[in-house]
């Protein structure tokens, strides 16, 4: 991982700028390979990417893998995020306020892995 992009992992993880950082066990700044050509992105985490602080666990993140397995391509093999870090409260849609921090720092990690 580059040096600016542990960085800036370091502070979504740290990342106090919206209310979802009150309620948030963990802070889900994206995983996967940092010089790929494909990023998938969601919206926001929900319970179990929470729980573990990794995007799209669970039935969701079973079924992308199956998704990426059936077109030949490893999970490992991209980069997987959302625009926000942080679940919001019940699965609720996050709100504009807490879309526009989520976009901050995804624009960073966007420019840095530039994918195709």
């Amino acid at each position: 991982m580059s040096e600016k992009l542990l960085t800036l992992h370091e502070k979504i993880v740290e990342c106090q700028l919206c209310r979802l950082s009150e309620s948030r066990r963990n802070a889900v700044p994206g995983e996967g390979a940092f010089d790929t050509s494909l990023m998938l992105v969601g919206e926001a985490p929900g319970r179990n990417e929470d729980l573990l602080g990794r995007p799209f666990v669970g039935a969701a993140g079973a079924f992308l893998s199956d998704l990426l397995s059936s077109i030949g391509v490893e999970r490992t093999k991209v980069f997987i995020t959302n625009i926000v870090k942080c679940r919001p409260p019940m699965n609720r849609a996050p709100r504009v306020d807490e879309v526009k921090e989520g976009i901050r720092s995804f624009n960073r990690k966007f420019k840095l892995i530039v994918p195709k």
